[in-house]
């Protein structure tokens, strides 16, 4: 199955979270039976993440988002893993510091963009300054209904000069986040993940669900879409995204780049050194 076709946030579409099924988990039935394919998956992104590295003409910027216990740590852990850290950098997005409060609220995002060659993972991003600050009234409404244009002007602006951009919505049910919490409780190893602030932020489930739907409906563009990658099973959730990454790289056509060096002079010195021992 196509996971890009089958997920993807069409641009100019308008998304209603109510419609979209959280337990979605594809033609697979169990974590057990899509182990293969997401194994062969993140082994085919390892190679062509080394390509990228080496090539150095694109880079790639993985967007997370997603209510709490979502996954975006999930996704972290278990698909970003196949590639190479030495060209791949994840930048968490929380509060603030008074130093970012100075600037415009793009100016903490820009430092971290991946340059060429390198791959960037967002856990949480810009999309905090239309979802926290709307759905806690922490600006005006005339300044973040502002930002869906800049953010799309911004993303517009990276792939012109050769970042490509993939952009996921982690979407679990109201009862899925309950269970994790709990599971939260119950599981010492766990427990460090547990907030003061989750019970509150679900209260406020309904206008976090409009706050994702404006951001899903308004900043899915052709260049940036947005991917809605159903969550309530993790092992899918993972298995989807893997495999839109591995797309999406594909599409970039990297190709290995030329030697630096003359290879038949190096063939010659190697040859020379075997037999001299």
């Amino acid at each position: 199955m196509d996971y890009r076709e089958r997920l993807i946030v069409k641009p100019g579409t308008h998304v209603k979270l109510a419609d979209i099924d959280p337990g979605f988990h594809g033609r697979h039935e169990s974590h057990e039976k899509a182990v293969p394919d997401l194994e062969a998956t993140l082994d085919d992104i390892t190679g062509l993440q080394e390509l990228l590295y080496a090539e150095k003409k694109h880079a790639l910027l993985i967007v997370l988002q997603g209510i709490d216990a979502a996954g975006k740590d999930g996704v972290c852990w278990h698909v970003i893993r196949a590639m190479n850290p030495q060209g791949t950098n994840v930048s968490g997005f929380k509060q603030p510091s008074a130093e970012e409060r100075a600037h415009d609220f793009l100016w903490r995002i820009h430092k971290k963009v991946p340059g060429l060659g390198q791959v960037g993972v967002f856990n949480r991003s810009h999309y905090e300054d239309v979802l926290v600050v709307r759905v806690h009234d922490l600006a005006p409404k005339a300044a973040w209904e502002k930002r869906y244009e800049a953010i799309n002007a911004f993303e517009s602006g990276l792939t012109d000069s050769g970042v490509t951009i993939v952009k996921f919505f982690l979407y679990i049910s109201k009862e899925e986040q309950l269970e994790r919490f709990r599971k939260r409780l119950d599981d010492p190893d766990r427990q460090w993940k547990i907030s003061a602030a989750d019970y509150a932020e679900r209260e406020r489930w309904d206008d976090y669900v409009a706050a994702y739907e404006a951001m899903l409906s308004k900043c899915s563009t052709q260049n940036a879409p947005w991917y809605v990658i159903p969550s309530n099973h993790k092992w899918f959730r993972n298995l989807a995204a893997s495999q839109i990454i591995l797309e999406t790289l594909k599409a970039m056509d990297l190709k290995a780049p030329e030697p630096t060096v003359d290879i038949d002079e190096i063939r010659k010195k190697y040859h020379q050194a075997k037999k001299e021992g």
